[in-house]
């Protein structure tokens, strides 16, 4: 395979060319969205879906519970479950903006090619592993990132090249170190893919209260068991990751739509107003009239 001398130039210099402001830019590639930003960040809290993106400029830190990634330039991070983050972009200026693409993972494709490659059962880690990972992008990676970014500058060609360069993107990432993560998620059987449903239904019912007891039942496990792999896949416990959708969305709540405090804090299901603002305060490091007050624009969401 021949790569050209440098694929994350050529990566940057498209995504220069299509996202020309800071903030995120769809294309007309489905599920193909570009980011770009020209000056350091504060901390900025919202949700990551399941996606694969490549950093081609700058560097990014994110937590997700107590993990903490550092990321740069031909690194990807993989996630593959719905997720509460929190990111800051650094080490960049307005001539060395922030370049990132991200690619949706589409649960039908992947289990559609499973359906159709062999994968060695050995591949899937007997124990769940975090849903989130940072990885060098290997040269079949990059190469197969670059030719789908060269079709926005060919849009006849995306409906018929599109799908098979995604399917490729899909089969590195099967193939490659985090594998076994997307393999976890996709096994209807496993314990990561049992997790999964319970996140899908504390992300559609996060304002309503959580019985433990039945979402472990909804999910097919014991108590214990869903504690165990639910913090194992993503570093916080299911009271924790309802807490963290709650606290982001209130806060999306008064910045985007200009609620007020106690409106915010029950829309989100919290039924005492010192409680909301005591663990709002212990996320963002100020009261929820503070923060607000300080940051009237959009709360970025990956």
């Amino acid at each position: 395979m021949t790569l050209p001398f440098n694929p994350n130039q050529e990566l940057a210099s498209i995504i220069a060319r299509f996202a020309t402001g800071d903030g995120e830019h769809r294309t007309p590639i489905e599920g193909l969205n570009l980011y770009r930003q020209s000056a350091a960040t504060v901390w900025q809290h919202g949700a990551y879906r399941p996606c694969f993106a490549i950093v081609v400029q700058g560097r990014k830190t994110l937590t997700v519970g107590a993990d903490i990634y550092h990321y740069g330039v031909g690194e990807y991070i993989l996630t593959a479950l719905d997720l509460p983050v929190s990111t800051q972009v650094t080490n960049v200026g307005s001539e060395t903006p922030y370049l990132c693409f991200g690619m949706a993972l589409d649960s039908e494709r992947l289990k559609e090619l499973l359906s159709r490659v062999s994968i060695p059962r050995e591949a899937v880690a007997a124990e769940p592993v975090r849903g989130l990972a940072v990885n060098p992008a290997s040269p079949e990676l990059l190469d197969a990132s670059l030719r789908l970014l060269r079709l926005l500058d060919r849009p006849e060609d995306i409906p018929a090249m599109a799908p098979l360069i995604e399917q490729e993107i899909l089969y590195r990432l099967l193939t490659g170190p985090n594998g076994p993560r997307l393999l976890q998620v996709a096994m209807a059987e496993s314990q990561s893919n049992r997790v999964a449903r319970a996140i899908a239904w504390i992300r559609g019912n996060f304002a309503q209260p959580l019985r433990i007891e039945e979402l472990a039942e909804r999910a097919g496990m014991s108590v214990s068991s869903l504690h165990h792999h639910f913090k194992a896949v993503t570093a916080m416990t299911p009271i924790q990751y309802q807490k963290q959708l709650r606290l982001h969305e209130a806060r999306r709540l008064m910045i985007v739509e200009q609620l007020d405090v106690g409106s915010a804090g029950h829309r989100v299901g919290y039924q005492s107003p010192s409680q909301f603002s005591r663990e709002y305060s212990r996320l963002y490091g100020l009261s929820p009239l503070r923060d607000v007050e300080g940051m009237r624009s959009p709360v970025a969401a990956e």
